[in-house]
């Protein structure tokens, strides 16, 4: 691989490999994947993207073998490596959580002495045991952790929890949360060429933002307008045009997309008409 290219490591398998490659397409990192290759080159800027084990990816970022990786803050955490958290990415949101059996009447950690706790996390579980003056007995599993006290291997697991369906499914209750996590995009502290790792960062940022609002349009009447700003605030301050009727006028400003319906609701009880909503695929502010 050619040392003046930036490389950039991306899982290489799962939803997570899925929504990392779309992240960077949509960032103008184009490229493609042979099957069952692990390169990839981008066409328009010198980067070059390597898919990797995504729990791999956090310590060859260290290690100095990869400029930059997208992975999970839990496994970056897991490992205790050295490296610069540069993005969240908004993607994968999850909980790190000690889970008991519902069946079983744990209401402390100190309660788990003893017992076998299952995990993935070794480190990340150690470490919040200590904290909290428990002292289970860890058992290390790459597998489904969540199956383990079924299987009998443990009476208590610590696992990712997005949804809780997994935990209802296996008749899992939480005891604690060890931590959230996420998606991120991490930096070695070698990084070969820093001002393009900063034009990535920019990218990303770009589409990671544009994500999180939509674009809202509608009309209302002039005298109306300072009500319909304080509701519609937008980034800075929305975009006001005067419309063909004096009395009237056009507003466009951006609106965090889990606030658009209650948004709409506020404006129309205004008497705002004609309010439309438009996805944003990418931005700058």
């Amino acid at each position: 691989m050619p040392e003046r290219n930036l490389r950039l490591g991306v899982p290489s398998k799962g939803r997570l490999a899925e929504q990392a490659v779309a992240l960077l397409q949509q960032a103008g990192l184009n490229f493609r994947r042979q099957e069952r290759s692990l390169f990839a080159r981008a066409r328009e800027i010198p980067v070059d993207i390597t898919f990797l084990r995504a729990d791999d990816i956090p310590v060859l970022c260290a290690e100095g073998a990869i400029d930059m990786g997208i992975t999970g803050s839990d496994l970056v955490a897991e490992h205790g490596v050295d490296v610069v958290t540069r993005l969240a990415l908004g993607l994968g949101r999850c909980r790190l959580s000690l889970c008991v059996p519902e069946d079983r009447d744990f209401q402390s950690l100190q309660e788990l002495d003893g017992c076998r706790v299952a995990t993935s996390f070794p480190n990340l579980t150690a470490a919040f045991l200590r904290q909290h003056r428990a002292d289970p007995h860890l058992v290390s599993i790459t597998g489904s952790v969540e199956i383990m006290v079924a299987l009998g291997v443990a009476d208590a697991v610590v696992d990712l929890v997005e949804t809780g369906s997994t935990l209802a499914a296996n008749r899992l209750r939480i005891l604690e949360d060890i931590g959230q996590y996420e998606t991120v995009l991490i930096q070695s502290t070698s990084c070969r060429d820093t001002a393009l790792a900063d034009r990535i960062v920019r990218r990303l940022q770009g589409v990671v933002i544009a994500r999180s609002y939509s674009l809202l349009e509608y009309n209302v009447a002039r005298a109306r307008l300072p009500e319909a700003e304080k509701i519609t605030p937008g980034f800075h301050s929305p975009t006001v045009s005067s419309l063909e009727d004096c009395d009237w006028c056009a507003v466009r400003v951006m609106v965090r997309q889990s606030e658009v319906i209650q948004v709409m609701e506020r404006l129309e009880s205004i008497g705002a008409t004609a309010i439309l909503e438009t996805a944003i695929s990418n931005c700058r502010l």
